[in-house]
């Protein structure tokens, strides 16, 4: 492929000269310790690097042009190409170099503030036990045409999501699965894809560092069901119980399927049994009634369930092939996760880190009716300051007993991110401790805990790491947890006492 061809349509500053335009390109890259013959070296400012500063190494390593938002510096010699957005070429570039292999499959975009990942994990095991060979991408993990491998960013950067989808399609795959950031949306790493389903799932406050308002937060969103510079998508499942939901426009050619439980949503739950067993429900969509049955708890997953399976419906599986599919996801890693060592009273880690996600999860505990609910969070570092004390509110106003801890403070003093949550928590009564070392803190709520309650340990989830101010180390709520039970003696999960 010559230069030209790669930058088809791609606005530039300045003509692109002859000379250039016959350049033959083998790859893109946007890290200079990878580039090498033949490839261009996209160069834009990251959140700890700007790519503008290796622009000259890149090229001595055998890369054939430079391409970036700003202007060549002085003293550059080689091909430089000025364009107006550096994420949004490179998607372009990307796409066009692996074949535009988002038009083989049918992508499905999954944004929102909470429940993008059990949404995507549910889609996609419900593809699967159809019998496709599917991709799905997200916070967790990457399962790409089954294979796993570690996620490194909720959406990847272009480069690396184009590699992903053309594995799948290589591999004979018709679906692909992954939540769709906002973050990704405002930097153009999705630019130009073609989407066949776009799901809203809700929008509560979080990110305002980087957006600034809710506002802009919402806009990012809006993108993706505009098109995020490809076609709109065919279908859009928005979840009509959210404020921000029923605000969101389609186009007129995307088939717009809205879920909830109230009126005037195309897929409504009924008949909710929710306990400790799981979820049973009817979900009454266009042309019919479906039961459904489901291991994950909670009212939430309800509507995580309901996205999932308008997502079947809009791919071609029978609501019965849907509802199977479903069935057959038994747990979401680090959403509401059970840590069973024949203890008498539950223990669940989760991710929530928003006050909204705090109030739900909490709310999924409180439907088991539990003795007591014991709630241990914390707030990250080097994040909206704001959502602290509400965070605090939310967990003293549902809980019985609360511990504030450190999550991940970055760069802040862990002391100074726990006084913000206080804030919150002392608007309430109830009876909290404070303890910054994250391990004795869970140890402080296991020791509360007696038989009937259910123990919440709320804010990192999956995560195996905790990131301080001068180190990362390793750090995984759930085999903490797992560890003090046992050595308080409980006879393990396959005992009950």
């Amino acid at each position: 492929m010559t230069l030209a061809e790669l930058i088809e349509d791609i606005p530039l500053h300045a003509p692109l000269p002859a000379a250039w335009a016959a350049l033959s390109v083998s790859g893109v890259e946007y890290d200079s310790r990878r580039a090498q013959a033949g490839v261009v070296f996209c160069a834009f400012a990251g959140a700890k690097a700007d790519g503008n500063a290796f622009a000259t190494q890149a090229m001595e390593q055998g890369a054939v042009a430079v391409v970036s938002e700003s202007p060549a510096p002085d003293g550059f010699t080689g091909p430089w190409l000025q364009v107006e957005h550096g994420r949004r070429a490179m998607s372009l570039m990307c796409r066009r170099l692996y074949g535009a292999p988002d038009s083989a499959l049918d992508l499905i975009g999954i944004t929102g503030t909470n429940g993008k990942t059990t949404t995507a994990f549910c889609t996609d095991a419900m593809l699967r036990h159809a019998g496709r060979v599917t991709g799905m991408v997200g916070t967790i993990v990457y399962r790409i045409a089954g294979r796993e491998q570690a996620a490194v960013n909720t959406t990847p950067d272009s480069l690396d999501l184009m590699r992903l989808m053309g594995e799948v399609r290589d591999a004979g795959g018709q679906n692909f699965t992954f939540e769709v950031s906002s973050h990704a949306l405002a930097l153009g790493r999705v630019w130009g894809l073609t989407f066949h389903t776009a799901i809203f799932t809700n929008l509560t406050r979080d990110h305002l560092d980087f957006h600034g308002s809710m506002e802009e937060y919402f806009a990012a969103k809006q993108s993706l069901f505009d098109g995020a510079g490809g076609p709109p998508p065919k279908y859009a499942i928005i979840n009509s119980d959210d404020d921000w939901g029923r605000k969101l426009r389609t186009s007129k050619s995307t088939t717009l399927l809205r879920y909830g439980l109230k009126n005037g949503a195309d897929l409504k739950a009924e008949n909710i049994d929710a306990g400790f067993h799981g979820l049973r429900f009817d979900v009454i969509y266009p042309g019919g009634r479906q039961h459904i049955e489901s291991k994950l708890c909670g009212l939430i997953n309800v509507y995580n369930l309901l996205g999932a399976f308008g997502a079947g419906l809009s791919v071609g599986l029978s609501a019965e092939e849907a509802a199977a599919g479903l069935a057959s996801c038994d747990a979401v890693p680090g959403r509401f996760e059970r840590i069973d060592e024949g203890q008498p009273f539950l223990v669940v880690v989760d991710y929530a880190h928003t006050d909204d996600a705090l109030r739900n999860t909490i709310a999924v505990a409180r439907a088991l009716k539990p003795k007591r609910v014991l709630t241990l969070f914390g707030c990250g570092g080097d994040r909206d300051r704001a959502k602290r004390p509400m965070m605090g509110q939310a967990a003293a106003e549902a809980s019985d007993f609360v511990v504030v801890t450190s999550d991940n403070p970055r760069s802040e003093d862990p002391l100074m991110i726990i006084n913000d949550a206080l804030v919150g928590v002392r608007r309430s009564d109830t009876r909290h401790a404070v303890e910054r070392d994250r391990e004795k803190a869970i140890q402080i709520i296991l020791n509360e805990a007696g038989p009937g309650d259910v123990v919440l340990i709320a804010g990192k989830g999956h995560e195996t790491y905790q990131v301080l101010k001068d180190r990362t180390i390793a750090f995984d709520d759930r085999e903490v947890a797992r560890r003090m039970l046992r050595a308080y003696g409980y006879p393990g999960p396959e005992v009950r006492p």
